[in-house]
């Protein structure tokens, strides 16, 4: 037994250095692993990912390929290193260590990172707008890129982590009372980036679904994916806190003490907070719903914690704070329904055919392409005028923001249609007596 151990421990030496059978057949080992995952990325992992992304052109295959390879090799250079014991110190200063197998170390995963960047970045990115194609192009782009920034800075993050680790350089400093270290500050981000993308993987592939399946309207889905991403950063936001060695004890106290203070002073801007959380929750205004506010008429683009985004029918935002869409009385026309009715005022000349006028202006809104049929419009007869006989012409319409639009073709086709049934507009007459 033992002599097998010793031919096992069998030496060459080359001045100072040596290599061992075990080592050699270590080496062997480690070189026929490497041919089989080569072979396994050639014919198996590059084909697959080249069939996920069909778009991708040669020279960005190409570069995939060269990355899978130096990080092979990388890999392969530390594992020599290990097994032959050759890993000399590059520089040492205090308790700061820096070998070639830390080196390569840091390089590797660098590398890993950009590698990992570009694939995942590329698949996510291409997979949500194919999965959106229903919405606007430039919005499912646009969300697309903040995926991608999203996943190449946890990617990065991930990446600086480590390094730190590796190199041990994670110094520490006495702040406020407490310590902070430099990888504890960069967890921290990692946290908050992670819920990021966490709150996009909630609202734009989970709840998407679940949107979907159930018909829910859209303004419910912002006040849904609202207050599950408050929620989530604010959990992620605790949870940061904790790692970084704050008590959240102390924390909650101060900031007890602070809101009673600026209560006082704030109060506005807290009541605005409370009406923008009780707009998400009740839901009696919602994204997507025309109002009338403040004698501005318009739909609802945005509710935020504080305020509220308008868009009037001139194409002008409007930033209204919450508490008077709370408080003040607002007209939702479309809280209900999205169908509301309107009327256009007509007078005509005593003596006229009034079958003839109700027959023609139910014409001129059955041609006009806004209005509905179901419910259908109808023509009310108002008053006998000092003047003429006032007509009402009442119809449906679900396009809400061009109600004045629609009104005015309305009034230039009753005027055409009056003028070739020669029915009469008649004007104010006075009769002046002479005395």
């Amino acid at each position: 037994m033992n002599e097998k151990v010793e031919w096992f421990q069998f030496a060459f030496y080359v001045g100072e250095w040596s290599i061992n059978v075990g080592q050699i057949l270590g080496i062997l080992l480690v070189l026929v692993t490497s041919l089989f995952l080569l072979r396994v990325i050639n014919n198996s992992v590059l084909p697959w990912y080249y069939s996920v992304d069909s778009h991708m052109a040669l020279a960005e295959k190409n570069r995939i390929r060269r990355k899978l390879y130096s990080i092979l090799l990388l890999v392969l250079l530390v594992i020599f290193l290990i097994i032959l014991q050759f890993d000399y110190i590059l520089y040492a200063r205090g308790t700061f260590v820096l070998r070639i197998s830390t080196l390569l170390e840091g390089i590797l995963i660098l590398q890993i990172a950009r590698l990992l960047d570009r694939t995942l970045s590329r698949l996510l990115s291409n997979r949500f707008s194919e999965s959106n194609q229903d919405q606007l192009s430039n919005t499912a782009e646009q969300d697309g890129q903040r995926l991608g920034k999203t996943v190449q800075y946890i990617v990065y993050t991930i990446a600086l982590l480590y390094t730190i680790r590796i190199f041990q350089i994670d110094y520490q400093q006495e702040v406020a009372g407490f310590n902070l270290s430099f990888s504890n500050i960069v967890f921290a981000i990692l946290i908050i980036l992670i819920a990021r993308f966490f709150v996009w993987l909630t609202t734009k592939v989970f709840l998407k679904r679940y949107y979907s399946r159930k018909s829910i309207n859209l303004g419910s889905q912002y006040a849904i994916n609202q207050l599950i991403k408050y929620v989530i950063f604010v959990l992620a936001t605790l949870i940061a806190l904790d790692n970084l060695g704050i008590e959240m004890t102390v924390l909650w106290g101060g900031a007890a003490a602070l809101l009673v203070g600026l209560g006082l002073g704030l109060q506005q801007f807290f009541m605005d907070l409370v009406s923008g959380l009780i707009l998400l929750f009740e839901r009696s205004i919602e994204v997507g719903d025309v109002i009338k506010a403040d004698n501005l008429i318009g739909s609802i683009t945005r509710i935020g914690l504080r305020t509220s985004t308008l868009l009037t029918r001139d194409n002008i935002n409007v930033i209204i704070p919450n508490s008077k869409l709370t408080v003040d009385n607002v007209i939702n026309w479309t809280h209900a329904n999205t169908q509301v009715r309107f009327s256009v005022n007509i007078g005509v000349a005593y003596g006229s055919d009034t079958k003839l006028v109700k027959k023609t202006l139910l014409a001129v809104a059955a041609d006009n392409p806004y209005i509905m049929q179901a419910p259908g419009p109808f023509v009310r007869f108002i008053n006998f005028g000092d003047s003429s006989l006032d007509m009402e012409l009442h119809f449906w319409t679900k396009n809400l923001l061009i109600a004045e639009d629609i009104k005015s073709d309305l009034r230039f086709a009753i005027n055409d249609a009056f003028e070739e049934k020669n029915i009469e507009i008649p004007f104010p007459q006075r009769v002046i007596k002479q005395i």
